[in-house]
């Protein structure tokens, strides 16, 4: 809930032009006012409005229309309606009235004159007319600061009220700082049990939720809660809103429980406050049943969806659209259940409120069509099914246009049914449009959605691209294959691609950064509009958005040449065009085998791409079982698990109706027809893919994959059109080694530190390491390593700059490239790596220490869980209280991905399994991979697993040996040195674990 500050006004005797006024008049017109203000707190709206008409009539017989009096009734109107709610245009005539009087009367350096700027301000951010409320909450901001000083409750409201603005535009940058300044000035002058100071800290702490630094909302939304619960009592209505917002934040990071907690609180408090009869409990209901129907407790969601239908029937009637809303509600309930005749009546009983109330061409109209035909689609009524989709898409055509979301998600619709039918002629030219459609609303997105929600709307494409792999598969068609190679190169890190051109942008110099981030919040507004019915959009709004919005983008086009990389499509043509002789490009994919509903099997294939071809092939490979059941090989240990994996012995993956055979024979040997004449492959790997080291998969007893090919890792073969160009700004080198992680005020250097052999290795006995507790070991050898490096680098001209033991910080880090430095074009960091899975996923043991666990150890987002282990690191890690003031030591993904690293040609990260993550469709991989490349590094190189420590020293500077000292390019550097391993007699676990991504 987002909370504005509405300013009052002075009460007292006022004087116009030097003459006397009635002081009894005055009086009386104060009196009334006040009365009328403390029934609108009451949210007594009719009564409070009859008293203000009262005070209004005094003014106006006893002291005139230009009196200060007068212009108070006006500005108490304005405020009475708006917070009625149903009229803020009626509101703002009544502002606009009181400005003009006080204006002339009071003068503009007036706080008068400044609350009605600051109300209207408000008024015009309802409406969406953001640039007009942040001139007028700018301009009483200045007012109240000259007037009152930078100390005072007016001003710091300004602030508050000035940041709501750049929150609604998605400026956080700008919102951020006015929060926090508002905040420090009510604690010091109001104190924190106040009402203000209470919103302020929700507010900051919404931020911060959509800024997914869950970590710093979550502390703010409790504290606010804990105020407000002492200024009004735990079972204010009022409060139910921020619980609300605290059941979002555990919702986002997987915590079901407290998410049904807060929700139980919430409804709690209503019911006390309001009754189990009022819709507001009706509704809280629905929260709670819709959480139970996410956690498949379907029963449990019954009853409460029928507790809530009940209420509503009574209080609202069978006629009212929130009864159908019930009525819908349960009708999707029924079809998760497998109860399709049920939904059915439901769904029907919808369908005809909905046409009673709203008539025949409206959206909700047609989306109760769209529900029935799904019931029938489930029934096998196809017929039925593909009459109402039809009529459905029409109306939704002809409401809002065909590049509307709901229109899409129609003919998506009627393609899946196409699928069930068969109707496979029909369904392949919809899927064809469908992907030219997603592709452009993917693009628009890009400008005004955050990163998490860009993911979110980014997997709810996936269906499609599984249903065109699985036509081209089946059918051999060219255009299909085309057509999915040029979807895996638009959606295949998708996001990556997007932030790091826009961060690119954001890096350049500040003007184009505010230029850039207003256009943002223009895509943002126009993505709005454009989400309204075509009768209710404002085309006024639409008209000036587009316009400042073409003008802005123009600018950016002129000023910054990569602009327009970022609207660049590529295409598979554009591909082969970069590929020379003897080169070939491999788009690995991996999808569901099947259309809508026969989601049995995941197949794995190869989309290749030669210079002479005339489209794409597209070579099936293997299902994802054969894979998993490989890498998932249960061992003693770790060396015996990996050494089994990149040899030619009898163990091997179990695939499908075949008998055993090897990493080799599953994911290469169907390629090879393929690859006659070829010595370059660039490829770009998908899914479980990612967890697998090409280069060391053994074609014979002495020879593997690097020694025939050279293979060359990218996120997207896109990169061979768009190719990441980077600026070495220096001939700089941080190191990062012998890092101390106690805090540097409990450890005595005399105390012994153990060493551990393996980077990542715990040192508690449990290799479960969603374990609470438990510290990061002394590497001893990573002293050693940085102190080789730092001699190489010294001998070839590069400057380095040893960070070891307690200097080794979070801050140290997270300053590179800070207050216009450039980043250093190397960065070697040998430490500690970690990375949790994903906690929905994760066993009943880690469920259970939810509560205690900190953010990073179990939050919904993947770069969250993530991360590096850097100086002081083991205090935060076992759950004690950090130094004030001071960064905790857990350096997580997401952090990393904030910086600018946009000079920086190589990160060595000399930790383990730092390659891991969660793997996210075509994303990849979510970890420090992502977040390295987000920041703008060209070469990354990290491990799949838990390198012994002295092994790891010497692959680093045997690399640096061949790379700074004999001239080699960092992928043949790398490559070489890995080899030299092999050849004195090292197996793959001891050389094969890092892996180069460019």
């Amino acid at each position: 809930m987002k909370y504005a500050i509405l300013f009052l006004f002075s009460i007292g005797i006022k004087s116009v032009s030097g003459q006397s006024v009635d002081s009894i008049a005055v009086k009386q017109v104060d009196s009334l006012i006040k009365y009328s203000r403390d029934l609108t707190a009451k949210r007594d709206f009719e009564k409070a409005l009859e008293l203000n008409s009262q005070a209004q009539k005094i003014a106006l017989e006893k002291l005139g229309h230009e009196s200060a009096s007068y212009a108070s009734t006006c500005h108490n109107y304005g405020r009475v309606l708006y917070f009625k709610g149903n009229n803020y245009q009626e509101s703002e005539k009544w502002y606009q009235e009181a400005l003009a009087i006080r204006e002339k009367v009071l003068g503009k350096m007036n706080t008068d004159y400044a609350a009605t700027l600051n109300n209207l301000s408000n008024i015009f951010k309802e409406e969406g007319k953001y640039e007009k409320a942040e001139v007028l909450q700018i301009e009483a901001k200045n007012i109240q600061e000259k007037l009152l000083g930078r100390e005072h409750p007016h001003f710091a409201a300004s602030l508050h009220n000035l940041a709501l603005i750049y929150w609604e535009l998605g400026q956080y940058e700008k919102a951020e700082p006015l929060y926090l300044e508002a905040l420090a000035i009510r604690e010091r002058v109001i104190g924190k049990l106040n009402p203000d100071y209470a919103w302020n800290l929700n507010n900051l702490a919404g931020l911060y939720f959509e800024m997914v630094k869950y970590e710093k909302a979550e502390p703010l939304f409790l504290e606010a809660n804990s105020i407000f619960a002492q200024l009004i009592g735990n079972d204010h209505p009022a409060i139910a809103g921020n619980l609300s917002n605290l059941s979002a934040l555990y919702e986002a990071l997987g915590n079901q429980s407290k998410a049904e907690y807060y929700t139980l609180e919430a409804l709690r408090i209503r019911e006390k406050a309001l009754g189990k009869e009022h819709p507001d409990y009706a509704s809280s209901l629905i929260s709670l049943g819709q959480i139970h129907q996410k956690m498949n407790d379907f029963n449990k969601a019954e009853a409460l969806f029928l507790e809530a239908k009940n209420i509503r029937e009574k209080v609202l009637g069978k006629e009212h659209p929130d009864y159908a809303g019930s009525l819908n509600n349960f009708g999707s309930l029924y079809l998760k259940m497998d109860k399709p005749d049920k939904a059915e009546a439901l769904f029907l009983e919808a369908k005809t409120i909905n046409e009673k109330v709203f008539g025949r061409e409206h959206q909700k109209y047609a989306a109760s069509l769209g529900n029935l035909a799904l019931v029938y689609k489930v029934q096998g009524k196809y017929d039925k099914a593909e009459s109402l989709m039809i009529e459905s898409n029409s109306l939704l055509e002809k409401i809002f246009g065909t590049e509307h979301s709901s229109y899409i998600f129609g003919i998506r619709r009627l393609a899946g049914l196409y699928v069930s039918m068969k109707e496979y002629q029909k369904a392949e030219p919809l899927f064809c449009m469908l992907s030219h459609a997603d592709q452009k609303v993917m693009q628009n997105a890009v400008y005004y959605l955050s990163e998490k929600e860009l993911g979110d709307y980014l997997n709810s494409f996936t269906t499609n691209q599984n249903i065109e792999l699985s036509f081209a598969q089946l059918s051999n068609s060219k255009e299909l294959m085309s057509e999915c190679y040029n979807n895996t190169l638009f959606y295949k890190g998708f996001l990556l691609q997007a932030l790091d051109q826009l961060k690119r942008i954001s890096f350049t110099n500040p003007t184009t950064t505010e230029n850039f981030n207003l256009l943002k919040s223009y895509q943002r507004r126009l993505a709005f509009q454009y989400a309204q019915p075509l009768l209710k959009r404002d085309n006024i709004i639409i008209g000036d958005l587009e316009t400042k919005a073409n003008i802005l983008e123009k600018d950016l086009a002129r000023t910054i040449t990569k602009y327009s990389k970022i609207k660049q499509q590529t295409k598979w043509e554009d591909v082969r065009q970069t590929l020379k002789s003897g080169e070939l490009a491999i788009e690995f994919v991996h999808y569901y085998y099947g259309f809508i509903g026969e989601k049995d099997k995941i197949m794995y294939s190869a989309l290749v791409l030669k210079p002479g071809n005339n489209q794409p092939l597209l070579i099936p490979l293997f299902e994802d079982k054969s894979l998993d059941s490989l890498l998932h090989s249960k061992s003693d240990r770790k060396a015996d698990y990996v050494n089994s994996l990149y040899t030619l012995a009898d163990r091997g993956a179990v695939a499908v109706d075949a008998s055993k055979r090897s990493l080799y024979e599953i994911l290469w040997k169907p390629l090879e027809k393929e690859l006659t004449g070829i010595k370059t492959i660039y490829y770009s790997p998908s899914g479980l893919l990612h967890r697998i080291n090409l280069d060391a998969i053994p074609i014979s007893e002495t020879e593997t994959l690097a020694d025939k090919y050279q293979l060359i890792e990218l996120n997207s073969t896109r990169q061979l059109v768009i190719a990441n160009q980077i600026k070495i700004a220096n001939n700089d080198a941080v190191l990062f080694g012998g890092i101390q992680f106690e805090q540097d005020t409990t450890v005595q250097k005399e105390d012994p530190i153990l060493a551990s052999r393996s980077r990542g290795e715990l040192s508690f006995s449990s290799v479960d390491s969603t374990l609470r507790g438990g510290s990061w070991n002394y590497l001893a050898g990573t002293e050693r390593e940085v102190n080789s490096i730092e001699k190489i680098m010294q001998s070839t001209g590069v400057k380095a700059n040893l960070k070891k033991g307690s200097s080794a910080t979070e801050e140290f880090f997270k300053n590179i490239g800070t207050n216009n430095n450039s980043s250093p074009r190397i960065l070697h960091i040998a430490t500690h790596g970690y990375f949790f899975a994903d906690p929905k996923e994760s066993h009943k043991s880690t469920v259970i220490i939810f509560q205690e666990e900190p953010v990073f150890k179990i939050s919904e987002h993947p770069m969250l869980r993530s991360g590096l282990i850097m100086a002081g690191g083991n205090a935060a890690w076992q759950g004690k209280q950090t130094l004030e003031g001071r960064e905790d030591g857990i350096l997580t993904a997401y952090e990393i991905s904030q910086m600018n690293l946009s000079n920086t040609e190589l990160v060595v990260l000399s930790a383990c399994e730092t390659g891991l993550g969660d793997i996210q469709g075509n994303e990849g991989v979510y970890g420090l991979q992502r977040a390295f490349k987000i920041a703008g590094v060209k070469y990354l190189i990290m491990s799949l697993w838990q390198v012994p420590d002295k092994q790891t020293s010497l692959l680093m500077t045997t690399f640096y040996n061949k790379w700074l000292e004999d001239k080699m390019s960092i992928p043949d550097a790398f490559h070489a040195a890995q080899k030299e391993l092999r050849e004195i007699g090292l197996d793959p676990y001891q050389w094969a674990g890092f892996v180069l991504v460019e």
